[in-house]
């Protein structure tokens, strides 16, 4: 018997107002189990869900012969938009491929996917996801969904939305540098020491295009960075011979990647290394329409770097910072608090300053010991940092810090920031965190010379 049938014998135990053509209530017979519910709740599912057609049955009981415990958690999904509590009883790959049966895999995914579900101050380790081989993760990239794509090695392993799906592909470079996901099967990598910025396909295993920068000298260009917007595909390259740099700005509405524009070019002329700093993080502030970049080197007179802040329209640089005394380690910037942060190199503090000042003098104000700020002993290399939101995050060694504002004025320096602890991340004792990201609810973390990744999330609402 296939497992929907269009007709079922009328049930003793319900009244005929359960087939009148004219009633909004729909009784369903899922594997011998009864359910009722309402036309409109069934219509939630979609257009193109069996759920929907059989809505639209009158005068009949319909029969499905699946699993009436999974059924009633997707009727509950369909009804409040969220997964009941008796789903952590489940496998979730199970459910997702219930739900694809019903066609409602998309509120699935939502329902456990749902950015707005993260909560900072609750989370905790709720999986490991091991990686094939000896390698350990040297660039990771999510997606909104909470897909994730981790480049080890000369590999590339995908994990689906429900963290259940893997696979894993090989690539040409022996080791991937950065890396940025376009879509749950597509990725944008490249490498310091490899030349061209690949676009692959994660699903089939293949390059669909190569992307170069063809600099003055004619040499190679490796990747240092990548970033995107909603339209832009922002990298930045270097030239083999590492005397010159620029950001490539591609189409990524054009499936050629079609080259828009040239922003950064620079070139080291004599011992000036500071005239050609390569960025080495690039990112896009939608309110602003601008594109950060940054990148710093470690010389004779200390860690130096800057930070630019690009208009694509002009193609010019509207803000510049220098950073001489207490560099960045790394930087981030936030649409949500509408600032710049860092973490010092030396001090190993975190920094932020009011990107409402574009355009004038910049001035970093510190949240933690400023008087670390001068100590010269590298407290903060190797430290990372994101926003997420409008929470700060920043790994100091095997731990994560997590900031939060808790007093808002109109001028950063008058806003007050505290230091909070991150549910059971600060039990954590593990290796020395090389790469953290964020993906639906989920935070992924990865750690120096250990082969997986570790999924953080809310206890609470964690699956």
């Amino acid at each position: 018997m296939p497992p929907f049938v269009g007709s079922h014998p009328l049930s003793s135990g319900f009244s005929r107002n359960s087939i009148d053509s004219s009633s909004n209530i729909v009784t369903i017979d899922v594997g011998g189990h009864l359910f009722q519910t309402t036309k409109q709740t069934l219509k939630q599912s979609g257009s193109k869900s069996i759920l929907s057609e059989i809505s639209n049955l009158d005068g009949s009981i319909p029969f499905i012969d699946r699993d009436p415990e999974m059924f009633s958690i997707l009727l509950s999904l369909l009804r409040t938009g969220n997964l009941p509590s008796k789903a952590k009883t489940f496998d979730i790959q199970d459910l997702v491929f219930e739900s694809q049966f019903y066609g409602v895999e998309h509120l699935l995914l939502n329902s456990h996917s749902n950015p707005s579900q993260f909560e900072p101050f609750d989370l905790e380790k709720s999986l490991i996801l091991p990686l094939s081989g000896k390698d350990s993760p040297t660039a990771i990239s999510t997606t909104q969904l909470g897909s994730v794509q981790v480049a080890h090695g000369c590999k590339i392993t995908s994990f689906d939305w429900s963290l259940k799906r893997k696979s894993t592909i090989l690539t040409q470079f022996a080791g991937i540098d950065s890396m940025l996901s376009l879509s749950p099967n597509v990725v944008a990598a490249g490498a310091t020491d490899f030349s061209g910025l690949q676009i692959i396909d994660v699903s089939k295993g293949f390059v669909k295009e190569t992307l170069n920068w063809e600099n003055v000298t004619k040499s190679g260009s490796t990747v240092q960075a990548i970033g995107a917007s909603k339209e832009f595909l922002f990298t930045s390259f270097e030239s083999s011979r590492r005397n010159s740099n620029c950001i490539m700005i591609y189409d990524l509405s054009d499936n050629g990647f079609r080259p828009v524009s040239e922003i950064g070019h620079y070139e080291i002329f004599g011992a000036e290394l500071d005239s050609a700093i390569p960025a080495t993080k690039l990112s896009w502030i939608s309110s602003y329409n601008l594109l950060m970049a940054a990148g710093s080197h470690s010389g004779p007179s200390g860690v130096r770097g800057n930070i630019r802040f690009w208009d694509l329209r002009s193609g010019n640089a509207v803000w510049e910072i220098k950073e001489n005394v207490d560099c960045f380690a790394d930087c981030t910037v936030s649409d949500d608090l509408s600032a710049i942060l860092k973490v010092g190199v030396h001090s190993g503090e975190v920094f932020i300053s009011d990107l409402r000042n574009i355009g004038k003098e910049n001035t970093w104000t510190c949240l933690g010991d400023s008087r670390k700020v001068t100590n010269g002993k590298k407290e903060g290399f190797g430290s990372k940092i994101e926003s997420h939101g409008n929470q700060v995050f920043c790994s100091k060694g095997g731990n994560v810090e997590l900031w939060s504002e808790v007093l808002i004025s109109s001028s950063i320096k008058d806003r007050v920031f505290r230091k909070n602890s991150m549910g059971r991340a600060k039990d954590s004792c593990g290796n020395k965190i090389t790469h953290f990201s964020f993906g639906g609810n989920k935070m992924f973390v990865t750690r120096k010379d250990q082969q997986f990744v570790e999924v953080w999330q809310s206890s609470v609402r964690g699956f």
